[in-house]
């Protein structure tokens, strides 16, 4: 869909060293080689010198009298020099420094041909003596075979003789018919100049040579290999013409052929078969075909064409003829005449040589016989319609020859070489340009090979037999052909221009008024033609004139023209990366600046250039040949493909074959995350896509791939940005349709703005007509805001209109069933009906009911006195039983029958049941049972049925007092006693009842205490008073107790038995004071306080009663017993603590040392081998441990604690033996430090009984165990040592770190509890528990 667009193209003035050329050669440094009769000159086309060398002449390898002819000629960098041919059998080498000439070679019978390699390693001599010389490049000879073998080659193909001649009926001519030879005549072409040609492969491991063979007459191609080894022959070809191009891409050879009608160029395959052709625009003896060329990327072929003379018999025309060069190209295997240039031959500007630029692929060199030298080079565009907007149709024209391809992709896609409607022009188009107004942003004008333009216009339909439409009979025609409004051509001078057809980068400004460039002769310097066309209204001309309304010179090439109708700014490219501001109207020009006033200037130049204007403010864009896009003065990205603009979006295709679809946001680069693209706003694409077109104000983006063919896709972005703009236009039904179309999730259509939705509920279900496209937007609703997951990456409506609410269901299914309701409820029933269903909670009661009030009203209907009526209602909505089999579809059938026997409505179950697939000897006698029940039993029977048993109990409490007993069973199956409860006074027998069972069900729970308080509140105190004694709340027993009246004997016996259910408890603080308040038994109280270390509580009762004998009986011996048991345990703790330690120290160093002699083990990382394991062993790490720890999950609770205890074992060489070791000395640790609350208290006591040395020896024990243990918490807890704890995969690994782990070892992953014991124990510090004057006396 692209054609070839002339970027500039200069031109140097006709000399006479130039004249007489044979051959053109561009040489390295850039300069233009002309080889003729008269020697060598030099052109540089930069400075428009030539420089004339006539050393050939000189030296005498030319005749002086301009009849010798050169051969061929090759530059030589390497070597510095050119190799020349002649045809008196010379190979010269002139070396470019010193300008020497230096004969290297002859041969006695002549060349007719010299061709080197594309490595410049091997040359190629064909002789006048019919044979093939093969030289290496210091001219030292490989091999010299025959030019015309009689065998095929080394490719010769095997047939095993099935469907041979021989072997086939040959009807009435008998079998001998079949072994009989016919004689084929092969000849040459009558205009065969019946020289070799020789033509490389691009990667010069094949030649190939076309010559004349003289057995037949006929022309034949022959591949050799380079070592000179002949691979195959063609096959026999009758018309064969001389010309012969290999194709640089190697693929295919390609030569003509004159056939008895037409003129073909034919494509060979290597093996020598042919591979396609197509024919050339003229009739089969109008043109002779000189010679073709391949450009360096193969996207080219170029021909030169010459007319034919009259012959003698032909009656001679007064008809000028011409001299061709065409540039075609191949598309989805259709070849397209892109460029037609032609010059009159009759005069000096006929063609004298041409050739392609070996560095700069669409560069063409021409010179003309007067010695004119002119240079175009061209660039690859997509000529599409750019005036933007819904109008625009975003038609894309295609240059055929003489016919113009044109597809509007708004309204259809059409491959190619197809298109909706074709332009027969009247001759050959060379530019295409569209109408940018956005009134008229088809129209279109073509500037043809004569000069002339031609401006189709669209307009009323006006049948024109110029345009063909492509629809078939019988189709109906989709879009709008254009007519031909005018042709002009162009008057008045143009700086000694010579005609029109001199224009390129015709750009048109709308209405009648265009832009063009022309370059001046013998100048680096353009012209900037802003031209006018007017109609001619006299006589019977149709022509009208193309008239130059202003011209300005500029310096330097311009390569692009591109304008902006929005703005109406020209905008110009120069060869060098400047862009300069033009501006029509008062026709000044200045450097282009961007928006904070600094010229912008592209660092190369670029091959495509857009104007994008976004808030009043003008971007460039620009692609260059390097794949680099640029943003005004930035360099954007870096391997851009093509792009196109979208209206907010900018559509990028990178060489990574990912489509990118950026927002268009106006700041300094104006888009958005190009960087880092999120992967919602890219799209994968086939290697070697292109964009075509981004059809403007649709989701329409076609892209061609390489072979040719054309895909169109909808990017996501897109489709989002237009559905976001219908929303915005309250337009839900295209929105709906674009969702529906585009898989689009259609909670979409309420998150883009909520509270629009909301507002205008109505309206969206009177544009979304049907019921059923009604139910699919209610059934993909959830409560997901999909524009802050799914789609965050699209701009929506402001946060203040966004409702954050979570029942984002029920919100609209209530206020599109409310609307429903108010607007047509039996239109909208079924829709009401999946509103209530697909609520967060949904509503099937509700449902049901809908249903069942629908069925009594369709019932009193027909049984009135109007049944026509109820007829007439029932065909315009929803039945009854329509409605139920809907609702079935959303429900599940047994979920549904259960709610509808919910409704207690016997009838609507039975129409459920009858729905579904259950058995009626099911269903049935279940329903007729029920119905000769009491109501409130049946709804006691349904409900307990459902489980709700909630309801059940209040139905079975309305069914009287002779059902309290299914009461109270019903309480206690589930436990629903508080609800009970509710409905029977406190004083009441069943009251006492549901109290009692509710007090047993606590108790079997453990809840004593709650049990008993239930028994107090319904007056059992006896009861409860049992139950306060079991659970230990001794308050609460001696309060039921006085109560009950107990007598004094009564409540001691009770303290007595409170004391020990307290002792039993550890709570040794308050069975003392039940001892000494209620028993009277001060000291037993005593005891008891001694014996749980209560030392203040017990010495302030031996005071309080005057007993200090209990000190010496019973206080001083307990103080004493536990500050020894206090130092055993110390001791114990100290020595156990080093154990610990030191068996920790022996394991992790045994560790290390495995780790260093193993052989995984790594000391500088790992190499890149080694990394590639690291995935691999994961992988089957984590299938391994999920398979263990699928095992463990099924054991039992006891098993696993007992897997626990196995896992931690201190064993030496257990497994875990280091975990083991932490866990224990992080426990020793924690003990140590929770002991300085009792030993406090201890030491407080032995000081106050004056046995400061017991005191100060448990204080200094305890204090030295602390800061020893606290020492080694931060030696065994260090760092270091935790290193093979650590998880291997987290925020701080790195591939080596996580390699490292794997080959030593560490690749299991730690649980929650190991990872716990890697932290080390907290120890209190501001707790204290030491006294003084302990201190200053072990001081002393």
């Amino acid at each position: 869909m692209r054609n070839l667009k002339l970027s500039y193209h200069v031109e140097v003035q006709a000399t006479a060293q130039l004249m007489g050329a044979q051959y053109l050669l561009i040489a390295e440094n850039g300069l233009v080689m002309v080889v003729s009769s008269r020697g060598l000159a030099w052109l540089d086309p930069k400075l428009c010198q030539v420089n004339e060398e006539n050393l050939l002449l000189a030296e005498g390898y030319l005749p002086s009298d301009g009849t010798g002819h050169f051969v061929a000629i090759q530059d030589l960098p390497e070597a510095e020099a050119v190799c020349v041919a002649t045809t008196s059998g010379d190979v010269l080498l002139y070396n470019i420094s010193t300008a020497q000439v230096e004969c290297v070679g002859s041969v006695e019978s002549g060349l007719v041909d010299m061709v080197w390699s594309p490595d410049q390693e091997i040359v190629v001599l064909a002789t006048g003596q019919k044979t093939l010389i093969l030289m290496n490049k210091d001219f030292d000879p490989i091999t010299e075979v025959s030019l015309d073998p009689e065998d095929f080659g080394e490719a010769k193909f095997i047939t095993l003789g099935w469907g041979k001649k021989e072997t086939q009926f040959q009807g009435s001519a008998g079998k001998k018919a079949a072994f009989q030879k016919q004689q084929e005549k092969l000849f040459a072409s009558p205009l065969d100049d019946e020289k070799v040609r020789i033509s490389w492969r691009g990667d010069g491991q094949y030649f190939v040579v076309s010559s004349v063979c003289p057995a037949t007459g006929a022309r034949k191609l022959r591949v050799w290999s380079r070592e000179g080894v002949l691979q195959s022959t063609s096959e026999a070809i009758v018309g064969l013409e001389h010309p012969l191009c290999w194709k640089p891409s190697g693929s295919l050879i390609a030569s003509t052929q004159r056939k008895p009608n037409k003129h073909d160029v034919i494509f060979f395959e290597r093996n020598g078969l042919a591979h396609g052709e197509f024919t050339l625009p003229f009739g089969k003896d109008r043109v002779l075909v000189k010679e073709m060329f391949w450009n360096s990327d193969s996207s080219i072929l170029a021909l030169w064409l010459e007319d034919q003379e009259p012959s003698a018999d032909e009656q001679a025309t007064d008809e000028a003829e011409y001299c061709y060069i065409q540039l075609w190209t191949v598309n989805n295997y259709h070849w397209y005449l892109k460029q037609s240039l032609c010059w009159d031959k009759r005069g000096n500007r006929r063609v004298a040589a041409f050739c392609w630029d070996p560095e700069r692929a669409r560069k063409l060199h021409v010179l003309h016989a007067d010695g004119t030298y002119v240079a175009f080079e061209w660039q690859w565009v997509t000529d599409v319609s750019c005036a933007g907007g819904e109008k625009d149709d975003s038609s894309v024209a295609v240059i055929d020859g003489d016919r113009l391809l044109v597809t509007p992709f708004r309204f259809l896609v059409v491959p190619p070489p197809m298109a909706a409607w074709q332009a027969l022009l009247p001759g050959p188009a060379m530019q295409v340009a569209f109408c940018p107004q956005r009134e008229s942003p088809s129209d279109l004008a073509v500037l043809i090979t004569d000069g002339r333009l031609l401006i189709y216009r669209h307009g009323p339909d006006q049948a024109d037999p110029t345009i063909f439409c492509n629809a078939v009979n019988g189709f109906r025609k989709l879009i709008s052909t254009p007519v031909l409004a005018g042709t002009f051509r162009l008057e008045g001078t143009m700086e000694g221009r010579r005609s029109a057809s001199d224009l390129h980068q015709l750009t048109w400004l709308g209405g009648d008024s265009f832009m063009a460039l022309s370059t001046a002769p013998s100048s680096t310097s353009s012209i900037l033609l802003h031209l006018v066309a007017e109609a001619c209204c006299t006589g019977q001309e149709h022509e009208g004139s193309l008239l130059i309304r202003s011209q300005i010179e500029v310096e330097g090439f311009v390569i692009s023209l591109t304008y902006c109708a929005k703005t109406g700014s020209v905008l110009l490219q120069l060869l060098d990366g400047r862009l300069l501001h033009y501006n029509p109207v008062d026709e000044r020009l200045c450097p282009w600046k961007d928006g904070f006033g600094k010229p912008v200037e592209f660092s190369q130049p670029c091959i495509k250039v857009e104007l994008a204007s976004y808030k009043d403010e003008e971007v460039v864009l620009g692609l260059s040949e390097k794949s680099k896009l640029f943003i005004d003065n930035c360099e954007v990205i870096s391997n851009c493909s093509s792009f196109a603009l979208h209206d907010n979006f900018l559509m990028v295709c990178t060489h990574t074959h990912l489509l990118r679809c950026l927002e268009w946001h106006g700041s300094e680069t104006g888009i958005l995350d190009v960087d880092m693209p999120k992967e919602e706003v890219t799209r994968k694409l086939e290697r070697g896509s292109r964009i075509v077109t981004a059809v403007s104000g649709d989701t329409k983006v076609v892209l061609q791939m390489p072979r040719g063919n054309l895909e169109t896709i909808h990017p996501r972005p897109l489709v989002l940005a237009q559905i976001g703009r219908w929303l915005d236009k309250l337009m839900f039904k295209e929105a709906f349709d674009c969702t529906r179309k585009q898989r689009v999730n259609l909670n979409f259509i309420y998150d883009y703005n909520p509270k629009a939705f909301l507002d205008n509920v109505e309206m969206f279900l009177q544009q979304i007509v049907s019921v059923t496209r009604i139910n699919l937007f209610l059934t993909e609703l959830r409560d997901e805001d999909v524009m802050s997951t799914m789609y965050s990456f699209v701009s929506s409506a402001s946060s203040s209109t966004r409702n954050t609410a979570t029942c984002k269901r029920d919100i609209v299914c209530d206020q599109l069933r409310l609307a429903m309701e108010r607007m047509d409820s039996k239109r909208y029933f079924l829709a009401i009906l999946t509103a209530l269903v697909k609520r967060s909670h949904p509503d099937i009661e509700a449902a049901l009911q809908h249903v069942h009030l629908l069925r009594e009203q369709l019932e009193q209907t027909v049984q009135s006195e109007h049944p026509e009526e109820g007829r007439h209602l029932e065909g315009k909505s929803v039945g009854a039983e329509e409605a139920l089999k809907y609702l079935l579809f959303l429900v599940d059938v047994n979920e549904l029958y259960e709610h509808a026997l919910g409704t207690y409505d016997l009838q609507l179950a039975l129409m459920v049941a009858e729905k579904s697939q259950k058995d009626p000897k099911e269903y049935l006698p279940v329903l007729n049972e029920l119905k000769q029940m009491d109501e409130h039993y049946r709804r006691y029977t349904i409900d307990h049925h459902l489980g709700r048993h909630r309801k059940a109990l209040v139905h079975l409490r309305n069914c009287g007092p002779g059902q309290f007993p299914m009461l109270l069973n019903l309480a206690q199956e589930k436990n629903l006693f508080q609800e009970a409860l509710k409905f029977y006074p406190h004083d009441s027998s069943e009251y006492q009842e549901l109290s009692k069972g509710y007090a047993e069900k606590l108790g079997e729970q453990g809840h004593l205490e709650e049990a008993g308080l239930v028994l107090a509140r319904c007056g059992l105190w006896h009861s409860a008073l049992e139950a306060f004694q079991s659970a230990g709340s001794w308050q609460l027993a001696l309060s039921a107790a006085a109560r009950l009246s107990f007598s004094s004997d009564g409540i001691a016996r009770l303290a007595r038995s409170l004391a020990v259910k307290l002792k039993e408890q550890r709570r040794y603080t308050n069975a003392a004071c039940v001892l000494d308040q209620y028993a009277g038994d001060y000291e037993a109280a005593v005891v008891v306080l001694i014996e749980g270390h209560a030392w203040e509580e017990a010495l302030r009762l031996v005071h309080k009663y005057s007993r200090l004998d209990l000190v010496e009986t019973h206080l001083m011996p307990a103080l004493l017993e536990a500050c020894a048991e206090q130092l055993l345990v110390l001791q114990a703790w100290r020595v156990q603590f080093e154990r610990h330690r030191w068996r920790l120290t022996v394991v992790r160093e045994k560790r290390e040392q495995v780790d260093i002699d193993s052989p995984g083990h790594i000391e500088t990382g790992l190499s890149c081998d080694q990394y590639s394991d690291v995935e691999s062993n994961l992988s089957s790490l984590k299938s391994h441990y999920t398979q263990s720890n699928s095992r463990i999950s099924g054991r039992s609770s006891k098993n696993r604690r007992k897997a626990e205890r196995k896992k931690l074992s201190l064993k030496e060489g257990s497994a875990n033996e280091e975990l083991a070791l932490l866990n224990a000395l992080s426990t020793l640790a924690c003990d140590a430090d929770k002991a300085t609350d009792e030993i406090g208290s201890l030491l407080r006591m032995l000081v106050l009984f004056s046995h400061e040395g017991e005191a100060c020896e448990l204080q200094e024990t305890l204090s030295d165990m602390l800061g020893f243990m606290e020492t080694s918490v931060a030696d065994i807890w260090s760092p270091n040592n935790l290193a093979s704890h650590r998880p291997i995969i987290g925020p701080d690994s790195t591939a080596n770190s996580i390699a490292a782990a794997i080959h030593a070892g560490r690749d299991r992953t730690r649980s929650h509890e190991e990872l716990e014991l890697c932290a080390a124990p907290k120890m209190r510090k501001n707790v204290k528990w030491k006294l003084e004057i302990l201190e200053s006396q072990a001081s002393k």
